[in-house]
C-alpha cells in the first residue's frame, strides 16, 4: 500500500512540475464530497459524457439546492474567462437524460428522466418549460444561463430539455458541459504561516491553488518566500485518510513560518489563534470548547455535533461522555450508506394499503381503485361506489352494480348500443336476419312488434299467420265508426281496414262483433311479405291486427285485448275487399289478353317472313325476263286500211 501511494504521489507531483506553480486551468468547485468542473465546447451529450467519464466522473448530477448552487458557482468561474458567451443564452449538458422508448411521466420531478450515474428520483426539479411527450428517441437535459445576467443564488440555472446531438451537431446553443466526481472524504486547505504558494493537483487531473476542500488523494505544492531565492523552499504533501471518515495531509504546524511575520501574516496560518513567543516564534491555540488537532494547526469543536457532520435533514446525536455521535433522520427517512445523510424510505414495500399506495418524500398516501371510494369510521379503508345509485346511473334502461364495477342492459326489444355501452337502440324485428317474423304484415315498435293482415283475413291464434275470416251479410251503410277514427290517430293502416257496422231496416245497428284496434304512431314501418302469403286462398272476410298478444279467433262476439286487435266486418257488394280481388282478376285478364297479341303478331310476322324466304331461293329461267306480245295487235296491223305497206302503220 505504501508503495503505492508513493507511485501516486511521484506521478502527481510531476504533473503538478509541469503545469507550472499556481495556474487554475479549470474552473472546478468541490464542496461536501464532490467536486465540479466545468468545460467549453460545442459537443453532444454521448462526447460530453465520454470526456468525464475518463477522468472518472460523470456528467453532473442536480439533485438538490445546494447541489444547483455548486454547479452554478463552477460556470460562473468558466462564464468569467469565456468572455465571447456574454451575448446570448447558452447551455451546458448535465447527466439528466431519457432513453428512447421510455415515455413523459407527468406525475414524477424528473418526468420520467434518470441520472447518467445512476440513482433515486430525486425531489429536486427546475425545468425551464412544459415537456414535450415524446417517446421516439433520446432526450437530453442541459442547464439554460443567460450570461448577460448575473448568477445570483435566488435564480439559478433552469433546466432545458432536447435532442442530445450528434458527432459534429451538438444541438441549438450547446457551449460546453459539467462533470461531477465524487470521493470518501476531503482535506481542509493548507494553510501557510508566511509568504507562499499552495497549488493542488487532483485524482480528475485538474489544478487549482483556491480550493475550498481538497478531495482524497491530490498532491499539495507547497513553494515558501516570495522571490526566486526561496524556490528551493518547497514542500510535498498527500491528501491520505487518517482513520474512517478523517482525511488530513500528514503535516503538523504552519507551513512556511517566518519570524519576520510572526503572527502578523495570516495569523500564522492558525485555524483560530496565535501566540507568539520571545524568539519570533509563535503558536497556535483554540478557543474554549474547542480542542487542537494533529495538524497543530487545526481546531475542532469537543462537542463533535458542533461542526453540523450529519447533512440534509440528518440530526446529529451527541454519543457517551461527547466523544461520539450518531446521526438521525426524521420519521419516514433513514440514514444512507455514508450514515451522514437521510434518504426517503419507500413505505409501499410493505404493503401498508388495501389497494393502492402512493409514496411521498417522507411519508405514503393511500388510494382507491376505479370503482372503490374512501370510506368513512367503521365502513373499511375502501368501499364500493354504486354507481347505479339513483341519480347516478349512467345507462338508459338497467343498471347492475357489480364489485367495484357495473354493467347496463336492455329491456326486450332493445340491444345496448353507444360507444360505452351504456345506451339502449331498438331492434327492427321485422327486418331480422332470420326473415320476417309475419305471415302477412309486420309493424315495428318500440321494444316490439306486431303483425297484420290484409282485408278480409283475420290473425291467427298465434298473433302470427293470417286465415280467411267470416262474411257479413249485411250491406255496409254510413262511414266508418267515429271513435275508432279518433283512436287511429296516425296510422299507417289504411282506411279500408276499419270496420263498418251494419245496419237493420230501423237504423239501428245490428250486434255484429268488432275489435277496435290500438293506434300506431305515424312512423311506425310497415313490412309486407310476398303476394303469395298476403293473400291467401280462400274468400275474404276479417281483418285483425294485434300486437304480441295472442288473441284467440272464433266466431261470434269477441272482447278488445288490451287495445291491440280489431276486427271489421265488409258487406258482399260494396266492400274494398272484393274491389282488390276484382282489380286483380281484371288485371289478370288484360295480361293475358296482352300475351295472346303478342303471340298472334308474332306468328303472323314468321309467316310473311318464311314466304319472302321462300321467293329467294326459288331458280329463275331465262325466258323470265321476256314476254309474249298478244295475238290482237297483230291481226290489227295487218287490217290497216291505210298503210302503204302491208303490216305497218303508216
Amino acid at each position: 500500500m505504501a508503495t503505492s501511494m508513493g507511485l501516486l504521489l511521484l506521478l502527481l507531483l510531476l504533473r503538478q512540475l509541469g503545469a507550472g506553480a499556481g495556474a487554475d486551468t479549470e474552473a472546478v468547485v468541490c464542496a461536501g464530497t464532490a467536486c465540479y468542473t466545468a468545460h467549453s465546447g460545442k459537443l453532444s451529450a454521448a462526447e460530453a459524457q465520454k470526456l468525464c467519464s475518463q477522468n472518472g466522473g460523470n456528467l453532473a448530477t442536480v439533485k438538490s439546492e445546494e447541489e444547483a448552487q455548486h454547479v452554478q458557482r463552477v460556470l460562473a468561474q468558466l462564464l468569467r474567462r469565456e468572455a465571447a458567451l456574454t451575448a446570448r443564452m447558452v447551455k451546458f449538458w448535465i447527466g439528466l437524460q431519457r432513453e428512447k422508448g421510455k415515455c413523459l411521466d407527468p406525475s414524477l420531478p424528473l418526468k420520467g428522466f434518470s441520472w447518467v450515474g445512476g440513482g433515486e428520483d430525486t425531489p429536486y426539479s427546475n425545468w425551464h418549460k412544459e415537456l414535450r411527450n415524446s417517446c421516439i428517441s433520446k432526450r437530453c437535459v442541459s442547464l439554460l444561463l443567460d450570461p448577460s445576467q448575473p448568477l445570483l443564488p435566488r435564480r439559478l440555472p433552469k433546466w432545458s430539455e432536447g435532442p442530445c446531438g450528434s458527432p459534429g451537431s451538438p444541438g441549438s446553443n450547446i457551449e460546453g458541459f459539467v462533470c461531477k466526481f465524487s470521493f470518501k472524504g476531503m482535506c481542509r486547505p493548507l494553510a501557510l504561516g508566511g509568504p507562499g504558494q499552495v497549488t493542488y493537483t487532483t485524482p480528475f487531473q485538474t489544478t487549482s491553488s483556491s480550493l475550498e476542500a481538497v478531495p482524497f488523494a491530490s498532491a499539495a505544492n507547497v513553494v515558501c518566500g516570495e522571490g526566486d531565492k526561496d524556490e528551493s523552499q518547497s514542500h510535498y504533501f498527500l491528501c491520505k485518510e487518517k482513520a474512517p471518515d478523517v482525511f488530513d495531509w500528514g503535516s503538523s504546524g504552519p507551513l512556511c513560518v517566518s519570524p519576520k511575520y510572526g503572527c502578523n501574516f495570516n495569523n500564522g496560518g492558525c485555524h483560530q489563534d496565535c501566540f507568539e513567543g520571545g524568539d519570533g516564534s509563535f503558536l497556535c491555540g483554540c478557543r474554549p470548547g474547542f480542542r487542537l488537532l494533529d495538524d497543530l494547526v487545526t481546531c475542532t469543536s469537543r462537542n463533535p455535533c458542533s461542526s453540523s457532520p450529519c447533512r440534509g435533514g440528518a440530526t446529529c446525536i451527541l454519543g457517551p461522555h461527547g466523544k461520539n455521535y450518531t446521526c438521525r433522520c426524521p420519521q419516514g427517512y433513514q440514514l444512507d450508506s455514508s450514515q451522514l445523510d437521510c434518504v426517503d424510505v419507500d413505505e409501499c414495500q410493505d404493503s401498508p394499503c388495501a389497494q393502492e399506495c402512493v409514496n411521498t418524500p417522507g411519508s405514503f398516501r393511500c388510494e382507491c381503485w376505479v370503482g372503490y371510494e374512501p370510506g368513512g369510521p367503521g365502513e373499511g379503508a375502501c368501499q364500493d361506489v354504486d354507481e347505479c345509485a339513483l341519480g347516478r346511473s349512467p345507462c338508459a334502461q338497467g343498471c347492475t352494480n357489480t364489485e367495484g364495477s357495473f354493467h347496463c342492459s336492455c329491456e326486450e326489444g332493445y340491444v345496448l348500443a353507444g360507444e360505452d355501452g351504456t345506451q339502449c337502440q331498438d331492434v327492427d324485428e321485422c327486418v331480422g336476419p332470420g326473415g320476417p317474423l309475419c305471415d302477412s304484415l309486420c309493424f315495428n315498435t318500440q321494444g316490439s312488434f306486431r303483425c297484420g293482415c290484409l282485408p278480409g283475413w283475420v290473425l291467427a291464434p298465434n298473433g302470427v299467420s293470417c286465415t280467411m275470416g267470416p262474411v257479413s251479410l249485411g250491406p255496409a251503410s254510413g262511414p266508418p265508426d267515429e271513435e275508432y277514427q279518433g283512436e287511429r290517430g296516425g296510422s299507417t293502416v289504411p282506411p279500408a281496414a276499419t270496420a263498418s257496422p251494419t245496419r237493420g231496416a230501423e237504423g239501428t245497428p245490428k250486434s255484429t262483433p268488432t275489435t277496435r284496434r290500438p293506434s300506431l304512431s305515424s312512423d311506425a314501418p310497415i313490412t309486407s311479405v310476398p303476394l303469395e302469403i298476403l293473400a291467401p286462398s280462400g274468400s275474404p272476410g276479417l281483418w285483425r291486427e294485434p300486437s304480441l298478444h295472442h288473441t284467440t279467433a272464433a266466431s261470434g262476439p269477441q272482447e278488445p285485448a288490451g287495445g291491440d286487435s280489431f276486427v271489421a266486418t265488409q258487406n258482399d257488394d260494396g266492400t274494398d275487399g272484393q274491389k282488390l280481388l276484382l282489380f286483380y282478376i281484371l288485371g289478370t285478364v288484360v295480361a293475358i289478353l296482352l300475351l295472346l297479341a303478342l303471340a298472334l303478331g308474332l306468328l303472323v310476322y314468321r309467316k310473311r317472313r318464311a314466304k319472302r324466304e321462300e321467293k329467294k331461293e326459288k331458280p329463275q329461267n331465262a325466258a323470265d325476263s321476256y314476254s309474249w306480245v298478244p295475238e290482237r295487235a297483230e291481226s290489227r296491223a295487218m287490217e290497216n286500211q291505210y298503210s302503204p305497206t302491208p303490216g305497218t302503220d303508216c
